[in-house]
């Protein structure tokens, strides 16, 4: 059912699945800021390596992340 009801958001017309919601659910959280820790406890992740197939952060994010932590946008 929701593979069919994803249809219309996908642009490649297939529906997306559970698994891949997960996929983007940990990525999004990662790009807001979670810890490796606490996606673990999440996911239910025991091992970093497999943490971090699901977590996909894209350029973008650590480019936002990175600009975030710019000394110059800090005020004294």
């Amino acid at each position: 059912m929701f593979k069919q009801d994803t249809k219309q958001h996908d642009p490649r017309r297939c529906g997306c699945t559970l698994h891949q919601l997960r996929h983007s659910r940990l990525t999004h959280l990662a790009e807001d800021g979670w810890s490796a820790p606490m996606l673990m406890a999440l996911s239910g992740h025991e091992n970093i390596r497999s943490l971090a197939i699901y977590t996909n952060v894209s350029t973008e994010a650590v480019g936002a992340a990175l600009a975030q932590q710019d000394p110059a946008r800090r005020h004294c």
